[in-house]
């Protein structure tokens, strides 16, 4: 009996201490002190905001103090009823906002000693990286920073959390070394620095980093060598030291990280041979060597990797002399650019049916455009820079992935397949450079994510264009050396940036819808045969830096209403039949850096103001008989003295200051300077830099510096 009573005891001693707590201790809830600090964090956070809403932050409406048990509230778990999981990334949705965010706002979070994981990621904290309210965190598993304005150096109190697993500090301002106190991190299995300002050398105490899985370093400023003690990361699966500084040949030892399935080198001035040694990494996955200095014959051992997806190997000194070879590996993505291939396209690569990305440009390849290119479900085509020749195989374009084709500077020829508007996720189209011929088809239109359009310097001509979509993406046209006739087309999205039509036969006079283009910010309509006045409406486009209308047949006054272009850096009128005087409102244009009104019929004072005084180079103004004033040294003893335009203050244009300048505008607009441009708007367009509110972190091949289509 007695025995039947302890097993029953011990059969309901748990539901008696469940029922216990649950009805009869209060220290169930989360600790006081916890709860007032993740109130304070909220406070503090909505001060800063300048908001009284909880509709402004994702996640914290539960957070209150009518509530009992901060352990129900979201973004936060917690176990034996303290918090010890943080969820606090992207809180602040707001751009306008997220500026006035410092790190003082993290303060009360520091008593939070029980967090094992604490998330501050893509809120655009600003500040210097508190120290030592973080070494209080003394439990610190994961500690994700990334995607905020932190800037300093890494504050040595951080080395002190030596349970911590995980630290994220991408994508911040941060300066400094790296130290040798990372070698005190000995449990760090995950490491990611990327996009920062960190300089120096790659300590030698890394090596004692032995669980380290993932070391992300790119995009930063380390120099010197890869240090052999790196090979001492006999876990490491992921090594990205791209885009930086570093120097040397590779150490013989890196052979030795023999679990790495991911190494990126990209854009750094490594040089040398490629190691053998690389050949015992059995495990490797994405190899990308591009833009560095490396030298010699490509190994054929590189295609024996039986993992392999993606292959970088392209601008170096290498040289890829084996066209029979036999890949082991299943490719996805292969970039090959400057290895001096010559002959036809290898027909090898015709064997990696999953490829999905192809890099070829710079070489010396010729023929055709093999059939087996429209047969591969591909995102991405270069092949610039060759001396492929023919036609485009129609096929090429039915396939719904293909996202970039890059085909300048070839030989190739005909008139372009109808079937070219089937490729609805074209993103960037460049086929400049080459001989085709015959009307651009209208059938381009159908694509509207399209970004870029590049057929300059072929044999297009017509005087019908496609009509695109007010609403589609386009944000960049080169049309220019062409034979494009008729009037100056406007029947693109109203939202185009950049459209130069330059070196072509159009004619008539300026449509006064032109205007209607108010995106405007770069037009070059240069060496065309336009005639008659320049619409008054042409000086409403308000975001407009750079009007190139030189070597035309226009003639009239130029307009008054140009002294409403106030974003104007660059101007260039001259080669036309313009007369009478300057006006006087271009004094009015306060960024204006480049003139050209040379070659005219001009007469009068030049205007004076802060401005056009500093508009004093002579071949500006000449051939114009009738003009006198300060700039050019003549005097206007006999001309009437203008009235002194009021002085007025603009503030330049951040965004312009970082894809223009107007230098490149006097030796006219080369088409290099137009390759910048494109780089700089498909940079933006992209969000290739994340920027915060991206909330997770993306494992994709362009942020890792892969085979950038930007590369072209």
């Amino acid at each position: 009996m007695n025995t039947t009573m302890a097993k029953l005891s011990l059969l309901f001693e748990p539901f008696f201490i469940f029922f216990f707590f649950l009805f009869i201790s209060p220290s169930l809830c989360c600790p006081p002190y916890q709860k007032e600090a993740l109130l304070h964090f909220k406070f503090l956070l909505l001060g800063n905001t300048s908001s009284n809403s909880n509709t402004d932050l994702y996640g914290l409406e539960t957070w209150n103090s009518t509530s009992d048990d901060c352990c129900q509230w979201r973004l936060l778990h917690c176990t034996l009823q303290k918090v010890n999981l943080l969820d606090l990334s992207d809180l602040i949705p707001s751009q306008d906002l997220k500026p006035v965010v410092t790190s003082d706002i993290l303060a009360p979070l520091f008593h939070l000693q029980t967090l094992i994981s604490l998330d501050i990621s893509y809120n655009n904290i600003h500040g210097e990286i508190p120290g030592v309210g973080l070494a209080n965190l003394s439990n610190l598993v994961s500690l994700d920073m990334q995607g905020n304005s932190f800037n300093g150096s890494i504050p040595p109190s951080l080395f002190s959390l030596r349970h911590l697993e995980k630290l994220d500090m991408s994508y911040n301002l941060i300066e400094g070394t790296l130290g040798t106190n990372f070698g005190n991190l000995s449990n760090l299995k995950r490491l990611y620095l990327s996009s920062n300002s960190i300089h120096g050398e790659i300590p030698t105490q890394i090596g004692n980093l032995t669980n380290l899985q993932w070391l992300s370093l790119p995009n930063n400023k380390i120099s010197g060598a890869i240090p052999p003690s790196l090979s001492h990361l006999k876990s490491l699966e992921e090594l990205n030291l791209g885009q930086n500084f570093l120097t040397m040949e590779l150490p013989t030892e890196i052979g030795n990280l023999s679990n790495i399935r991911w190494l990126l080198l990209c854009d750094n001035n490594l040089s040398g041979e490629i190691p053998p040694s690389i050949h015992k990494m059995e495990q490797l996955q994405i190899l990308d060597l591009e833009n560095n200095l490396f030298a010699g014959e490509i190994p054929t051992w590189l295609f024996d990797f039986n993992y392999l997806l993606d292959l970088g190997l392209g601008e170096n000194k290498l040289v890829l002399k084996n066209a029979r070879i036999a890949p082991r590996c299943m490719l996805m993505h292969l970039s090959l650019k400057s290895c001096n291939l010559s002959g036809q396209i290898p027909i090898w690569i015709s064997n990696q049916t999953d490829l999905t990305f192809l890099d070829l440009s710079n070489n010396n390849l010729e023929g055709t455009l093999p059939q087996w290119l429209a047969q591969r479900d591909l995102s991405g085509l270069l092949l610039s820079n060759n001396k492929l020749s023919g036609s485009l195989p129609p096929h090429l374009f039915q396939s719904q992935s293909l996202n970039f084709l890059i085909l300048s500077n070839n030989n190739l020829l005909g008139l372009l397949p109808d079937t070219i508007g089937q490729a609805t996720e074209m993103k960037m189209l460049r086929l400049s450079g080459n001989n085709f011929s015959g009307p651009i088809p209208t059938s381009i239109s159908n694509m509207l994510k399209l970004v870029l359009l590049d057929l300059s310097s072929n044999r297009f001509s017509s005087h019908q264009f496609p009509v695109f979509n007010p609403n589609s993406s386009l944000l960049y046209v080169d049309l220019s050396s062409n034979k494009l006739s008729g009037q100056v087309p406007t029947t693109f999205p109203l939202g185009i940036k950049v459209l130069v039509l330059s070196q072509n036969e159009f004619s008539h006079v300026l449509p006064q819808n032109l205007s209607n283009l108010n995106q405007l910010e770069y037009l070059d309509l240069h060496s065309n045969n336009i005639g008659g006045e320049i619409p008054n409406s042409l000086g409403g486009l308000k975001n407009l830096k750079s009007l190139n209308l030189s070597q035309n047949k226009l003639s009239g006054r130029i307009p008054l209403s140009f002294g409403g272009l106030q974003s104007l850096e660059s101007l260039d009128l001259s080669h036309n039949n313009f007369f009478g005087e300057i006006p006087c409102t271009l004094a009015n244009l306060f960024e204006l850096s480049y003139l050209d009104l040379s070659n005219n019929k001009l007469e009068g004072r030049i205007p004076s103001g802060p401005q056009m005084d500093r508009m004093d180079e002579p071949n500006s103004y000449a051939n114009n008989s009738g003009l006198c004033g300060m700039q050019i040294n003549i005097s206007c003893e006999k001309v009437p003295s203008e009235p002194k335009l009021k002085e007025e203050k603009t503030k330049k244009s951040n965004s312009w200051e970082i894809w223009f300048s107007w230098e490149m505008a006097v030796i006219g607009y080369p088409s290099g300077f137009l390759s910048t441009v494109l780089v700089m708007y498909v940079i933006g367009y992209f969000n290739i830099t994340p920027q915060p509110g991206r909330r997770k972190r993306r494992r994709n091949l362009v942020r890792h510096g892969l085979f950038g289509f930007l590369r072209i």
